[in-house]
């Protein structure tokens, strides 16, 4: 029975897109506390501290910094795929005449 069980998948978590502004960073930790939209049907937007999965990006982001991870119904505490987003130029191409 045991053997079984083992060949069978775990049933896959749903995932969402995370989005939010650092407002900490915590390289001892591996954590940022974030600034987050909301996201709909999962959370509503706050200010948490959340792990990451890859500790290199605690090296890599600063505050201040917009970033998009991927998140998975369940799991409160962790950002997984964790991306700096670029920042927007000074002057909107728009707005220039």
């Amino acid at each position: 029975m045991a053997a079984i069980g083992l060949g069978q998948a775990a049933p896959e978590k749903k995932s969402y897109t995370f989005h939010g502004k650092v407002e900490v960073v915590d390289q001892s930790d591996n954590s940022l506390q974030v600034n987050n939209e909301k996201i709909d049907g999962w959370m509503e937007a706050m200010s948490m501290v959340y792990k990451v999965d890859d500790p290199a990006i605690v090296k890599k982001v600063k505050p201040g910094d917009q970033i998009v991870a991927t998140v998975y119904g369940g799991d409160y505490v962790m950002l997984h795929k964790v991306q700096v987003m670029p920042s927007k130029p000074a002057g909107d191409s728009k707005s220039k005449k």
